[in-house]
């Protein structure tokens, strides 16, 4: 009996075996490769999504809302404090153009943007290549030429309200010193060296952090440069020129982008320092919003120099952004 029951047990095991063997195979479906890229993209963009939503967001409420929000001001008439808005269209900007005050702080604005690239800019990449020279304790000069950008600017403001000072501030008395008395005069209460002294301020704050800009830019320039340079019997001069400044364009292009921007938005220095005086000598397009808005409560008017502020920002980088394309292109 037993030997029956396992020969039925074979028998049934070989019969199942027949029939799988009778099915026809079927391969499975493959997945196809544009399927993959899509589900893939789709991750990808969760993920990049979920790492810059964060701060995409903030910069939407902070920066693009802002804008937003001035410019729809500017279309009004309000002192900014009571609920009494008054819609006035463009008003405020035809109003602008004919401010002489506006053009005056425009000028002022321009002035220090042209200053600030022919000095600070200059100045940075000096002291940048002199950190590289082979001085003794260069390390203390770092430590000391990078101090003005660290202090702050209300400090500075105040030191030298009395270095320019007329009676007892220290140029007068180098002045003096010099034999040249003729030249002595209270240097933030003339209208015709207000604004120079205030420039030579700001320029001596800001230099600094191009220096460090252009001392980063000079460490990432390959060594082997120069030394193949040098096997060919180039000087200082010649690495300079062929080497170091070629490859601190775009450095320099990027400077004067945050140079540019700076000046045309600038306000703290010249606030502590003459307030926009003596007779608006000084004043720039941030000192004068200022003042409209937070002092004479004219909100609608102060929110439509602000907008102001920005397309001529928005407009000089473009301009600066297209011109570094087209010598990218060029090259």
């Amino acid at each position: 009996m037993r030997d029956l029951e396992n020969n039925a047990k074979k028998w049934n095991l070989e019969e199942k075996e027949d029939q799988e063997s009778d099915k026809v195979y079927t391969p499975p479906t493959p997945v196809r490769a544009d399927q993959t890229k899509k589900k893939r993209k789709k991750q990808d963009f969760w993920v990049i999504i979920g790492f810059l939503g964060p701060a995409l967001l903030i910069y939407g409420l902070y920066v693009v809302y802002s804008i937003a929000m001035t410019f729809y001001y500017s279309l009004f008439e309000w002192s900014g404090i009571d609920n009494s808005m008054v819609f006035t269209g463009i008003q405020n900007y035809i109003t602008l153009l004919g401010d002489s005050v506006f053009w005056t702080s425009l000028q002022n604005n321009f002035l220090l943007v042209a200053a600030s690239l022919l000095t600070q800019l200059p100045l940075g990449l000096i002291m940048a290549l002199l950190l590289f020279s082979p001085i003794k304790g260069m390390r203390f000069f770092r430590s000391i030429y990078f101090m003005p950008f660290l202090m702050s600017t209300v400090a500075i403001g105040i030191l030298f309200i009395y270095i320019y000072d007329g009676n007892f501030g220290i140029v007068n008395q180098i002045l003096g010193q010099l034999g040249l008395e003729s030249w002595q005069r209270g240097w933030l209460g003339n209208e015709d060296t207000a604004i120079w002294a205030v420039i030579a301020t700001v320029c001596w704050q800001f230099a600094p952090f191009y220096m460090i800009l252009f001392r980063a830019a000079i460490v990432g320039i390959p060594e082997e440069l120069y030394e193949a340079a040098e096997i060919d019997g180039a000087n200082s001069r010649k690495k300079f020129l062929n080497i170091t400044l070629p490859l601190l364009i775009p450095t320099i292009i990027t400077s004067s982008i945050l140079s540019i921007i700076g000046a045309l938005k600038y306000f703290d220095l010249i606030y502590v320092m003459t307030d926009g005086g003596p007779n608006n000598s000084t004043e720039l397009m941030a000192t004068y919003m200022y003042e409209q808005t937070f002092t004479n409560f004219n909100m609608g008017y102060g929110s439509s120099i602000s907008f102001s502020m920005f397309i001529i920002a928005l407009f000089v980088t473009i301009i600066i952004i297209i011109f570094d394309q087209r010598r990218k292109g060029v090259n």
